[in-house]
């Protein structure tokens, strides 16, 4: 049965979003990230005490392309 949508106003579409209106089958948003980061960089909580003496992040990488994500839909 076809879904009847009246009027709608969207402000923003983020980059990893997916906007859907209406009937569907199949909703599979793809989407791929890369991170660089020191030493200490995702520590979370109250107080904490980190000791970094020499933080060197080695940001070379060989490949060109990590995790194809072209053809998985």
């Amino acid at each position: 049965m076809p879904a009847i949508v009246g009027v709608f106003k969207v402000n923003s579409v983020g980059t990893s979003s997916v906007l859907h209106i209406g009937d569907v089958f199949t909703i599979a948003p793809v989407s791929s990230v890369k991170t660089f980061s020191g030493a200490g960089s995702f520590n979370t909580g109250d107080g904490m005490t980190i000791f970094n003496q020499n933080s060197v992040t080695n940001t070379f990488d060989q490949d060109i392309v990590d995790q194809p994500i072209a053809g998985n839909a």
